[in-house]
């Protein structure tokens, strides 16, 4: 996942690592530039249109309050770190149409009191 965000240039890769992916996809030197950059995040690196991206968005606006009361129910008061974060994407056959599993694993942090 990382690694597919990184050439898609929203993560940051140093010059060794950029280099190394431009020679193992034949990509030419103007590319381990490309990859060098500043990686874009946020609405700024996102098509919203694109239909996966769409329904993930749907997903978060119909389930986002429900998942953010659960968290605080289980966890307490904080929330889910994207930084210390992990995801995972597989494949699950169903006899109805194979099935998407994403699994979203970020650390929880619980709100300070001061």
């Amino acid at each position: 996942m990382w690694t597919t965000s990184a050439l898609l240039g929203q993560q940051p890769l140093g010059r060794e690592q950029a280099e190394l992916v431009a020679k193992e996809l034949s990509l030419g030197p103007e590319v381990v530039e490309g990859l060098c950059l500043p990686p874009v995040r946020g609405a700024a690196a996102v098509d919203r249109s694109e239909p996966v991206v769409y329904r993930l968005e749907e997903v978060v606006q119909v389930y986002g309050s429900a998942v953010a009361e659960l968290v605080a129910e289980e966890f307490g008061d904080g929330i889910m770190s994207a930084i210390d974060f992990e995801m995972d994407l597989r494949r699950e056959p169903d006899p109805k149409g194979d099935r998407v599993v994403l699994t979203l694993s970020g650390k929880f942090l619980p709100y300070w009191v001061w």
